[in-house]
């Protein structure tokens, strides 16, 4: 069964707010920096998903967000999953003061890539970076080592 997932960059000042994985137990994200989301629930859309995650794990509320791309992942480890990626440049609310799965922490953009992320993560940021089209980006990870990625416009 393919998992359907979103995650979020959210913008501000230069910075992404980022997700340091020391909290949960046995979690495939352990120590690395990614960004805001979660699963998607029954009936729920990959747009309802991305801001009830954002909201569950930061506080913030979304005003202004934009889908990037959507990230194939298949590894030998982990079932399949679709992962539909979003950049947000406006919010409402305070951060959270805590959160449930590590530490939230603005880290400058430029900074961002060399804190401890999955290969596949760096690829997808720096395209979000560029600001290319919509893409489909399929990543495939023998382990936690990356071994092939391919990307195509949607």
């Amino acid at each position: 069964m393919m998992r359907n997932t979103t995650l979020c960059y959210i913008e501000k000042d230069g910075a992404y707010l980022l997700l340091h994985r020391v909290k949960k137990k046995n979690d495939v994200n352990e120590g690395k920096w990614i960004g805001i989301g979660g699963g998607l629930e029954e009936g729920e859309t990959a747009e309802e998903c991305l801001l009830r995650e954002v909201r569950e794990e930061t506080g913030l509320t979304l005003l202004d967000y934009r889908f990037v791309g959507r990230i194939h992942f298949l590894s030998d480890t982990a079932p399949a999953e679709v992962m539909h990626l979003y950049h947000a440049t406006a919010f409402t609310g305070e951060l959270a003061a805590t959160c449930n799965e590590g530490v939230l922490a603005w880290v400058k953009k430029e900074k961002a890539s060399t804190l401890p992320m999955w290969e596949g993560d760096r690829i997808f940021l720096d395209l979000l970076e560029e600001g290319v089209p919509p893409f489909r980006l399929t990543l495939r990870y023998q382990g936690d080592t990356l071994m092939e990625a391919v990307r195509d416009e949607l």
